[in-house]
């Protein structure tokens, strides 16, 4: 990606390093990525995580990518390539970028990233990023990575202790 940044596979070392990016963020990854947060609330958990993420990729099911700043070798984020249908050559982009590392085009560039690797590695031909209206920076990230919305999906997700919300979809096709 760039010479302090790099995206990868979630590794067993790097439990410590996800749970201080989980349990620092906690207030922006708490409405969006509850379920992500729940689960790495302390280092064994962390642990726990990765193992399951780890085996998803082995099983093909769900990829997890950690972006990395190398040069202190501590995770700065995350880019999930979740909700795979293989029949229909189509999966979900989920991100989620350490607040002190916003606006550096990070979340961008690993999105792209991941879509390339959807399509050449994995052979999917669509890619979707569903986001509520109010956040902004991941609008913005989907549309630099290509992505082009498509509809609101009504009462599409609930965040925690919130009502229900309405979402917008962008795709992202890969014509062969």
């Amino acid at each position: 990606m760039t010479k302090t940044f790099n995206i990868d596979y979630l590794k067993e070392s790097d439990a410590e390093s996800l749970c201080l990016l989980m349990t620092s963020n906690i207030e922006i990854f708490e409405r969006f990525f509850p379920k992500t947060l729940s689960q790495n609330l302390n280092v064994g958990d962390s642990r726990l995580f990765i193992s399951k993420k780890i085996k998803e990729i082995d099983q093909k099911s769900e990829y997890t990518f950690a972006i990395r700043n190398v040069k202190i070798d501590s995770i700065k984020g995350l880019v999930i390539l979740k909700d795979i249908d293989w029949d229909d050559l189509q999966g979900e982009l989920a991100y989620c970028v350490d607040q002190n590392a916003n606006g550096k085009g990070l979340a961008t560039s690993s999105v792209r990233y991941v879509s390339d690797f959807a399509f050449d590695k994995l052979g999917l031909k669509k890619l979707k990023i569903i986001v509520n209206k109010s956040n902004l920076s991941s609008i913005r990230v989907a549309e630099k990575a290509g992505f082009h919305w498509k509809k609101t999906l009504h009462k599409a997700y609930r965040p925690p202790n919130e009502k229900i919300l309405d979402m917008e979809l962008y795709e992202l096709s890969h014509e062969r």
